[in-house]
């Protein structure tokens, strides 16, 4: 079958359930950032430069190339851009295809993101990649100056010749984001440092501050969700070891974990990313809950615009445990055009090993960007995040990056697999069956290795 005509087939199923779950009201796509089709070239065809084909499952990473050839004048490159949502499982497959199929339409630059990495680093797709150094970036020097966390460069590294071939401009290490009057009315103190100590080291510390939070009438967080991450992505194994499924202990400790927090309304029983969780960042669920497990990015892309009259009381400390969660890596085509080599190594290195205050990730964690006033993130530099200002007032003041810097080198990358994605949702289905009492822990476990080994033959 033709790229056009599977990619039309996409477009197809994926507009026609964006439009019955929209009632046919709002569009599911703009010119610049379609679901599906061929290529789309954002820039209009004023010149005869070279293009780059790039490939993203958002807008997030073409606009900062077109902010780079803006502050860049003199670079004399057009990007040919296709964005291609995750909704209903459609980017991976189109990207697969024209990475396989090659021709003058063959991605030059691809974004991942987390769920699927491992697919393109280690996995099924990591062939197509090509090793930074082979860009001519000196990578080991980069690497160590700009102090990038080894969870992202581990997951970032092909294993069959230890080739880095991706990186991210993110950091995604992982912090406990909690409310400060709650924390005052339970134990008297706000402070990080002493909040941290109440919640952990280890989940049996966090179930008794959950259970000091409850004599307040407060839930300690909004849904077992809010643990499962934590819990997964600081396990010491992965889904997959030699090829089978592996249940790791640690993450098998969720199931207890999130049952003791069910029977003893320690946490108001919603599911992440849905509208009672929403609500319980803005304090308006059935229980005031204390906190959320999460990187920069859910404070400033979900907390901030949910939190509502809560806005300015929340706090930041150290998470239960060490974890990441989230993130976009970027990876070149091994098949790069060699007219077009210098300037993809230019926008590589500029977006994530550069550390000059005009760098992506300088501008990326102070909200400068697109000129002051920006939001900001953490990124996957060390060394930008301690010359940088993450204070914000949605943190009452409180710099993000003390905690953000140290939790995401803290955080590992050896416990992901390009299995990831489909497995944490089985997972997560079967897990809530155990937790509200409908099956036992045998039945959902064998119900959950059934499904894997149906699903993915392992």
């Amino acid at each position: 079958m033709k790229k056009a005509t599977i990619l039309l087939l996409v477009f197809v199923i994926v507009f026609s359930l964006a439009l019955a779950a929209c009632g046919g009201d709002t569009p599911v796509a703009t010119p610049s950032a379609p679901i599906g089709g061929e290529p789309v070239d954002v820039t209009p065809d004023v010149s005869n430069n070279p293009v780059i084909n790039l490939w993203s499952f958002t807008d997030e990473v073409p606009r900062m190339v077109e902010r780079y050839k803006e502050m860049h004048p003199d670079f004399a490159y057009d990007f040919s851009t296709t964005v291609i949502t995750t909704t209903e499982g459609a980017y991976q497959p189109a990207l697969d295809l024209y990475l396989e199929d090659g021709g003058n339409d063959t991605p030059d630059i691809y974004a991942v993101e987390a769920g699927f990495v491992m697919k393109y680093t280690q996995g099924d797709a990591a062939d197509y990649a090509m090793p930074y150094k082979d860009l001519g970036i000196d990578v080991d020097n980069l690497v160590r100056t700009a102090e990038i966390a080894t969870y992202a460069t581990d997951m970032g590294t092909r294993l069959s010749d230890n080739e880095l071939v991706a990186l991210p401009y993110q950091a995604t290490g992982g912090g406990f984001i909690y409310r400060r009057s709650i924390a005052i009315d339970t134990w008297g103190t706000d402070d990080p440092d002493e909040i941290a100590a109440k919640i952990g080291p280890g989940w049996d510390q966090f179930l008794q501050a959950a259970a000091e939070l409850k004599e307040k009438r407060y839930a300690i967080v909004s849904g077992d969700g809010d643990v499962w991450h934590p819990i997964e992505n600081s396990s010491p194994t992965g889904w997959v070891v030699n090829g089978k499924l592996n249940i790791d202990p640690h993450r098998e400790s969720f199931l207890d974990i999130a049952k003791t927090m069910k029977d003893n309304g320690y946490m108001n029983d919603t599911v992440d990313w849905q509208d009672a969780w929403f609500s319980d960042m803005s304090g308006t669920g059935p229980e005031p809950v204390f906190g959320f497990f999460g990187p920069a990015w859910l404070i400033n892309f979900v907390m901030v615009d949910n939190a509502g009259d809560t806005y300015g009381d929340w706090g930041l400390c150290d998470a239960t445990e060490p974890f990441s969660w989230g993130g976009t890596w970027i990876c070149v085509n091994k098949d790069l055009d060699p007219e077009i080599r210098d300037a993809v190594r230019e926008i590589i290195e500029w977006i994530t090993l550069d550390t000059s205050n005009e760098g992506l990730q300088y501008h990326w964690a102070n909200g400068t960007l697109f000129g002051h006033g920006g939001t900001k993130d953490s990124v996957a530099s060390g060394a930008v995040m301690e010359k940088s200002d993450g204070s914000l007032d949605f943190l009452a003041g409180q710099n993000m990056f003390d905690i953000f810097i140290p939790a995401g080198e803290s955080a590992t990358g050896r416990n992901k697999t390009q299995y990831d994605e489909s497995i944490n949702s089985i997972w997560r289905e079967v897990a809530r069956l155990y937790v509200s009492g409908e099956k036992t822990r045998n039945e959902v476990l064998d119900s959950f290795r059934q499904q894997v080994s149906a699903e993915l033959n392992l």
